[in-house]
């Protein structure tokens, strides 16, 4: 099995070389292709698999052992292939999963609206009925209905559960992108971060300069990511990373809440 990884990985670069075609893309469709042939026969992670892998980055080395010190893009090149071949399988149940959770969360998402319209009808209802008392009843429930519709501390939740599901589907993409997923999951991970992002972003005329400077920078990365992965460059990875602490860095920003604000105009 060791040699015929080996002879087919070293024949397939023999045949690329002599058409001009031995670049480092060239060389990870390679190593990926005989991977993934080979691994299907195994279990993920038995001792097999993660043989097959050390024998297909061998051969690439073998092949290139005379660039010496300047052979960095092509090993890592191997170690991309190996990984997408043996993990090709593996994402495939990844995509199923994904697929079946946005449909849990879309069915969440329903019955939470759901519930908010019913929550909203009753406080409405509880309204009503303050009219019909003293003018003093009628203003308590009026503040007591309006501070529960309007609660700092569930709005302030709410944002931070999608700054996280943003900065969590960021994460995902550079998992996928490092460890063998396809553009198209990539993608759908980047598409994710921006709905969530979407969800997490105030008005604008409510946000600091600086912060919304940092908001925008985030924008930029999330396009300049899809049309790098658009393109299928190597810089993918390299702009995800950025991508990645970017919003680490908007998201950390804690933007102060109205009685926040309140008390520095006093302070003032």
């Amino acid at each position: 099995m060791s040699n015929n990884i080996k002879q087919q990985i070293q024949a397939d670069l023999q045949q690329a070389k002599e058409t001009g075609q031995l670049r480092t893309d060239r060389i990870r469709e390679i190593v990926k292709s005989a991977v993934s042939q080979v691994a299907s026969e195994f279990k993920q992670g038995s001792s097999e698999v993660r043989s097959i892998v050390k024998d297909a980055v061998s051969a690439v080395i073998e092949n290139f052992q005379e660039k010496g010190s300047e052979l960095k893009d092509e090993v890592t090149a191997s170690i991309e292939g190996a990984l997408e071949g043996i993990n090709s399988k593996r994402h495939e149940s990844i995509t199923q999963t994904k697929t079946d959770i946005k449909r849990l969360q879309a069915q969440l998402d329903g019955e939470e609206e759901q519930l908010q319209q019913e929550v909203d009808v009753i406080l409405a209802e509880i309204e009503e009925t303050g009219k019909e008392k003293p003018a003093s009843t009628k203003t308590a429930i009026d503040s007591a209905v309006n501070a529960i519709k309007d609660s700092e501390e569930v709005g302030l939740l709410k944002k931070r559960y999608a700054q996280l599901q943003a900065q969590l589907a960021i994460v995902r993409a550079n998992m996928a992108a490092r460890y063998g997923g396809r553009n198209m999951e990539v993608q759908d991970y980047l598409d994710e971060a921006k709905h969530w992002y979407d969800k997490a972003r105030p008005q604008a005329e409510s946000v600091a300069v600086q912060v919304e400077q940092k908001r925008s920078q985030l924008e930029d990365k999330l396009g300049e990511a899809g049309t790098s992965l658009a393109r299928k460059e190597r810089q993918i990875k390299q702009t995800l990373r950025e991508l990645l602490l970017t919003a680490a860095d908007l998201f950390k920003d804690k933007e102060p809440t109205t009685k926040e604000k309140e008390r520095e105009t006093i302070h003032k």
